[in-house]
């Protein structure tokens, strides 16, 4: 299925949230998440669909100065 991914379109085969994250290669990390612009608790992301044309944002922190 093709969705967003901060911003850049991609095919994806997952079909919730935590499993784009596996795909993506970023299971346990610490990263935050929204899905259409809403904020997906951690312990959300397993019970949260993906559909086409959906836009994730992932975001991971950053230190700096």
């Amino acid at each position: 299925m093709l969705i967003k991914i901060n911003g850049s379109p991609q095919e994806v085969t997952a079909t919730t949230l935590q499993t784009l994250l596996a795909e993506l290669g970023y299971e346990g990390e610490t990263i935050g998440t929204a899905l259409n612009q809403e904020f997906v608790r951690r312990q959300d992301r397993a019970e949260t669909p993906l559909h086409e044309g959906d836009a994730v944002e992932i975001v991971t922190p950053r230190q700096g100065g």
